[in-house]
């Protein structure tokens, strides 16, 4: 018997999966609860932001002038305070004639980083700028102690066992104690990483005649750090802001240096919140950045993943 071709009516499209609406279908109106949630935030939203934003923009004063700033005082923001004292605020008590050296440095770490954020240069020769290696027995010795103790061991206990006559300033101790702080973390994260790739990944490296270190760097190492990207970030995200727990051993950092920008001088003293605006908008941009360009990389990396 000869089969018939009957068609089929026709079929609503697939709902879409991608885009703003459904992301937004998604991410804050998946339940009720999210629902009245968005809705909440949305309300309070409508109500607060236009007041902020008539406060930090359009009453605001962005003149370094005490006296103006003065009689707008509860009216409008004074930005004109972060013009006056935005050097003190980021260098400190650093002499004004030699502040070229920090900005040098932080423009080359910049220049660093983001050349290390682009595709181009990776390259074995970044990673060799990047790379250090810690014993086991290290890592599980920082890891036990918290932050504040290996800077207060840097800052204070350090020095008793130094020679006679000997002495380290104490930036370059605490920046040693944070960084290898920061390392024992990370040495963990990527250890996380190795012990999730499977043995099989290492033995048909074997198979194919690879030697340990080039099995190493070419076959384990890529797999297990593109695993473990998001630990990466969150731990630069934690240190970055874990940097204000140094004004405990009396530095400045952008916290103290505000306060010694301001409490030292009467004239812009009232000023303190848009001063913490700043240094807010300060961390937030770059703890963003880091976190959207995580973003980036997973998605750059879950491309071998998609079919």
């Amino acid at each position: 018997m000869t089969a018939v071709f009957q068609p089929i009516e026709a079929r609503e499209a697939p709902i879409k999966t991608e885009g703003f609406v459904p992301w937004v279908r998604a991410n804050l109106f998946a339940d009720w609860k999210s629902a009245v949630t968005t809705v909440l935030f949305i309300a309070l939203a409508v109500y607060y932001v236009p007041q902020f934003v008539n406060w930090g923009l359009f009453r605001a004063i962005f003149e370094p002038d005490a006296d103006i700033c003065q009689k707008a005082r509860g009216l409008g923001a004074c930005w004109g305070v972060i013009v006056e004292k935005y050097r003190l605020i980021i260098f400190g008590r650093y002499p004004l004639e030699q502040q070229w050296r920090p900005e040098v440095a932080t423009v080359m770490l910049v220049a660093l980083l983001v050349v290390s954020c682009i595709r181009t240069f990776w390259k074995p020769w970044l990673a060799m700028l990047w790379l250090l290696v810690v014993p086991a027995f290290y890592v599980e010795l920082i890891r036990g102690v918290p932050l504040i103790s290996v800077l207060f061991m840097a800052s204070f206990m350090f020095p008793l066992f130094l020679p006679q006559g000997l002495s380290i300033d104490v930036l370059l101790r605490v920046l040693v104690g944070i960084t290898l702080f920061a390392a024992a973390y990370m040495a963990e994260i990527v250890r996380g990483g190795l012990q999730a790739i499977p043995k099989g990944q290492t033995e048909a490296a074997a198979t194919l005649g690879l030697s340990y270190w080039q099995t190493q760097r070419k076959i384990v190492l890529p797999q297990a750090l593109a695993l473990v990207v998001p630990g990466i970030i969150g731990n630069f995200i934690s240190i970055f802001k874990d940097t204000s727990l140094v004004t405990i051993v009396s530095l400045y950092e952008l916290t103290g240096a505000l306060g010694l920008a301001l409490n030292s001088d009467a004239n812009w003293r009232p000023f303190k919140i848009e001063g913490y605006l700043f240094i807010t908008a300060i961390y937030f941009v770059f703890c963003f950045a880091m976190s959207r360009y995580s973003l980036w990389i997973e998605k750059q990396l879950n491309r071998s993943k998609q079919r």
